[in-house]
């Protein structure tokens, strides 16, 4: 689910806030690391959860309206229960180790913030999407895969009101979201019917070799900063080092480190990914100031021998 994209910004949104709270332990920000890390995959299974939560909440109101004497010429479907018996929704509301999980990490958020599980169903069954659905006489799991996803990536992703709700309650979050809701998005869209349980509980890190990654990172642009300072220095000469934007300058550190000290990963691997986040996260002109000094030390490690990398290289 991880990327190594997304380690490298793990690591340099932790080199970011070691420096704001201005807390040298190595061994703080090695801990924040993992418990940024894990804490994606909560909101993984936060998000994943909310589906489950609309269901349940879809049923309680059909039932509802079963029992009232007026009838509701909104919801005035051929198949009230079409949306409860929807079979994504089914997969992922039955599932027992996704319940099994919420459970083992202690995450109630939906029980103690039912407001937002509301927010959403409210907004779902005055859809366009929903409606449709729910007057279609077509019935297969497609069907109800498909308009899953469009709610999801249409009514639930872009919700301002639980991007606020999770950037309150973890800022890392904040650069999760767009990545855990991506990610969310193609599990559905590979979701089948004969689909095991497990599918929805996809690892959060390929294998123990990506922590490694990302501890190693951490820890060797940590101890070797001076170094890593002096280098940039030696490639800016007209600039002053107060000048380089915060986030360009621990981008820079990283991209260094790793150049030489992962030799298992190309230089051009390294040089695009850092490149790539700090489109992202920096200035507009940053990519072309990190790539033109990158370039630089590329050519002048070749010459000294410095650059030694070998194997096929890990994305």
């Amino acid at each position: 689910m991880l990327t190594r994209r997304h380690i490298r910004v793990k690591v340099m949104q932790c080199i970011y806030a070691l420096i704001q709270s201005k807390d040298d332990s190595l061994e703080k920000q090695q801990k924040f690391l993992r418990t940024s890390i894990e804490n994606m995959y909560n909101l993984y299974l936060l998000l994943l959860s909310l589906l489950a939560e609309i269901q349940q909440m879809t049923d309680n109101q059909v039932k509802l309206s079963n029992k009232s004497y007026l009838e509701n010429t909104k919801d005035n479907y051929p198949n009230k229960n079409k949306f409860v018996n929807n079979r994504l929704l089914q997969q992922i509301a039955g599932n027992k180790s996704l319940q099994g999980e919420l459970e083992n990490r202690k995450l109630k958020n939906w029980y103690l913030n039912e407001e937002y599980v509301k927010l959403l169903y409210k907004e779902i069954v005055e859809s366009d999407t929903y409606a449709s659905y729910m007057r279609s006489p077509k019935d297969s799991y497609d069907v109800d895969r498909n308009v899953i996803l469009e709610l999801y990536k249409n009514v639930i992703a872009p919700n301002e009101k639980i991007y606020d709700y999770f950037e309150d309650d973890k800022l890392t979050w904040v650069d999760d979201i767009p990545i855990v809701n991506t990610f969310i998005v193609k599990q559905l869209k590979k979701a089948k019917e004969d689909q095991l349980e497990s599918f929805f509980l996809p690892p959060l890190l390929k294998d123990d070799a990506d922590m490694d990654f990302a501890l190693k990172l951490l820890t060797k642009t940590l101890l070797t900063d001076a170094e890593l300072e002096k280098e940039i220095e030696g490639k800016t000469p007209n600039w002053d080092k107060d000048r380089i934007a915060e986030i360009d300058s621990i981008l820079l550190k990283m991209a260094i480190c790793e150049l030489l000290n992962f030799s298992s990963i190309p230089e051009k691997v390294t040089i695009n990914e850092f490149l790539e986040i700090a489109k992202e996260y920096s200035t507009p002109k940053s990519s072309i100031f990190i790539n033109g000094i990158l370039d630089k030390l590329v050519k002048e490690y070749k010459v000294d021998g410095k650059l030694k990398k070998m194997g096929r290289g890990l994305l």
